[in-house]
């Protein structure tokens, strides 16, 4: 054998053994998605069904229930979430919705890599427009008015332990449809002075009724902000530290959020800060919560929590925003809550 033909023999070899371990993933993971798509007996009844932005009382979730719903966006009455939930024909790893307005953020597996996008949803839950996405979903928010819609993905990592931990959030005005790609665009004024550093990271946006103020988490030099910031001035202001993923009250005087507990620790407890006075309350939830929570109204606040025994489930949870009385299970097999 000629070294050309040796050559080109090792070249063939490796193209079939890539196209191998490729089928070979796309195989695995097609098989535990369809494990993961039988219905469990002793499950929450999921029906497919008419799901809309315009059903008001209404509480929209992600089905996180095992069946041929999972991952589909779902509602339950918001005065009953125990009742059979409804099914859209409409799948999302993160959602939110407000005024109409709906933003789905998708994680389609493929042999080689994974596509990630933005769906920006009508009232109807059709696509208006659709949007590519650097990294992995982690957050999604849409203004109370429905006029912008944001959303955070990891970039590299999967997990604010990687040490390779990036985050890159986008802005979408829904009525130009002016997208700003990264907040890192934005000018930083920290402790009061103009602030540049190369390990800036926003993640966790969540906005004012003002369509002008939002709030974020800012993370640089290891610590994380809270900071308020402006859509027309384009600049974001340091307020307090230790803030992560913050949530905005409806009436816009309090931020629920999670606090790091102990340096360097992937553990958090859940807190509201009054923005008026910076006071901190911690609330009744002990467990760790990664999650951005989500005011169900003034004074309640609804969060995912890992399900227990299920790899990868999760189970929506409520707490009083006042730091009183006891969390209590919202929804089995459920995450990203957005009340109509």
């Amino acid at each position: 054998m000629t070294p050309l033909a040796r050559r080109l023999l090792v070249l063939v070899t490796a193209v079939l053994l890539l196209a191998g371990v490729g089928t070979g993933i796309v195989l695995h993971a097609a098989a535990r998605a369809d494990r993961a798509n039988q219905p469990r007996s002793g499950g929450p009844g999921v029906n497919a069904g008419k799901v809309s932005l315009d059903q008001k009382g209404r509480l929209m979730f992600v089905n996180a229930a095992a069946g041929p719903h999972r991952t589909a966006v779902a509602s339950v009455p918001a005065g009953d979430p125990d009742s059979g939930r409804t099914a859209a024909n409409l799948k999302c790893a993160r959602f939110y919705a407000a005024a109409g307005t709906g933003v789905c953020l998708q994680s389609v597996p493929g042999v080689l890599k994974q596509s990630n996008r933005a769906l920006l949803l009508d009232a109807g839950l059709r696509t208006v427009r659709t949007f590519p996405l650097a990294g992995n979903p982690s957050r999604a928010r849409v203004s109370p008015s429905g006029r912008f819609a944001a959303w955070t993905v990891f970039v590299s990592g999967e997990s604010y332990s990687s040490a390779f931990f990036s985050t890159r959030t986008s802005i979408l005005d829904t009525r130009t449809m002016r997208l700003t790609p990264s907040l890192e665009t934005f000018a930083i004024v920290r402790d009061g002075k103009p602030y540049h550093a190369s390990d800036v990271n926003f993640w966790g946006v969540t906005f004012a009724a003002d369509d002008d103020t939002f709030y974020a988490t800012l993370n640089t030099a290891n610590r994380t902000y809270l900071v308020r910031g402006s859509l027309s001035r384009r600049t974001v202001t340091t307020l307090v530290e230790n803030v992560e993923c913050p949530s905005l009250s409806p009436d816009g005087t309090r931020v629920a959020f999670k606090k790091r507990i102990l340096s360097r620790t992937n553990l958090w407890h859940e807190y509201v800060l009054d923005l008026r006075t910076l006071r901190e309350t911690a609330l009744a939830e002990r467990h760790s919560v990664d999650d951005q929570a989500t005011w169900l109204d003034d004074h309640t606040l609804a969060y995912a929590l890992p399900s227990d025994g299920k790899i990868g489930g999760s189970d929506l949870w409520s707490v009083p925003a006042d730091g009183s009385g006891t969390p209590r299970l919202l929804i089995a097999g459920a995450s990203s809550p957005a009340p109509l």
